[in-house]
């Protein structure tokens, strides 16, 4: 079964084949990340005008990296929720389009769903039950798998995603925009344990991550010998190369250890043969190696390669394939509507 993924939720316009949910036939991604890197964050009407000239070409670079015309699509997936308005507009117009002209079975598809089933194309499949720690700029969550197409939150963010928090602290440092990359990048030279960050006490499988980017931006302003009114655009150009990577690699550490702080406990309820890292925090190497070091002796631990941590359409197809299995009917494309905002179902 040959699957049109098509991904447009934030500042990537994506598209790709997959053939009975694990073989890529295509995988094409436009980035954008070099036009809002100057904003220091993504502005969604720039994300959106740039969707709109991407959307077409890339969809039909996917079709011919696959060396397939339209005719050889046996099923359309499009992300349609949660997401920014306009992106999401631009991708599941185009996916209803093609759905329409072309009388194939369209899947509107969640795009955390879909990030979680970037792991069953890496090679490494996930066996259930499982715990995936989906991770990215906008969630926080610890999602309990017993199958395909079960999903339940058992822990989510009570305020900040923790990639938000990456991004936040990056500008903190005067690091550029996406944090995460940026500040992976910083720790290799710093110290971990240089200032010592609170971990919040969030009672259940929860998480709270916007004390620690207060937390980096007060250590700082002391480190400087600052007084706490000082903006926070004013202290990177006081910081030394070394305080910068010591702050990053402290910040980095700290985040990372309240991740797997968490996932432990989620381990102790929830009986699970599989560890599951989703969403484009899950390229961190540091994150990796540490769920590695704690999971690996009792559990399967999987994460996606690199390409495809980050928004993709592969990821998008290889979810709906896996719904169709399990009883998914397709939607009408007349009716589908977006939603900036949904739980995973």
């Amino acid at each position: 079964m040959r699957i049109l993924g098509i991904e447009s939720s934030c500042d990537e316009t994506a598209a790709a084949i997959v053939e009975d949910g694990v073989n890529i036939l295509s995988n094409v991604v436009v980035s954008q990340i070099d036009i809002h890197s100057s904003y220091g964050g993504v502005i969604p009407e720039i994300a959106a005008r740039s969707h709109i000239e991407a959307i077409n070409p890339v969809i039909n670079q996917a079709l011919s990296d696959a060396k397939l015309s339209i005719k050889d699509i046996d099923a359309i997936a499009v992300t349609h929720t949660p997401g920014l308005v306009g992106s999401l507009l631009v991708g599941t117009l185009a996916a209803r389009t093609i759905a329409i002209l072309n009388s194939i079975p369209f899947y509107p598809t969640h795009h955390l769903k879909s990030h979680i089933y970037a792991n069953w194309l890496s090679g490494n499949q996930p066996e259930f039950p499982l715990l995936a720690a989906v991770v990215s700029g906008g969630h926080t969550q610890i999602i309990y798998m017993e199958r395909h197409d079960h999903f339940e939150i058992i822990g989510t963010t009570r305020d900040d995603a923790i990639g938000e928090c990456f991004d936040k602290v990056a500008k903190i440092l005067g690091l550029p925009y996406p944090g995460g990359p940026a500040i992976a990048k910083a720790a290799i030279n710093g110290d971990p344990k240089k200032y010592h960050l609170p971990i919040p006490q969030v009672s259940d499988l929860d998480f709270s991550f916007s004390g620690i980017k207060t937390a980096v931006l007060r250590a700082v302003q002391k480190d400087l010998n600052l007084p706490i009114t000082t903006p926070s655009h004013e202290l990177a150009a006081k910081l030394s190369n070394q305080q910068i990577a010591d702050f990053a690699a402290s910040f980095q550490a700290t985040a990372i250890n309240i991740l797997i702080r968490k996932l432990k406990t989620a381990a102790e309820t929830h009986p699970a043969k599989s560890i599951v890292l989703a969403g484009g925090v899950s390229a961190n190497q540091l994150l990796r190696t540490e769920l590695e070091k704690a999971f690996s002796k009792t559990h399967q631990v999987c994460y996606p390669k690199p390409e495809y941590s980050t928004d993709n359409g592969a990821m998008v197809a290889s979810a709906a394939y896996f719904s169709i299995q399990a009883g998914d009917q397709p939607t009408d494309p007349y009716s589908l509507d977006i939603s900036p905002r949904s739980a995973i179902y």
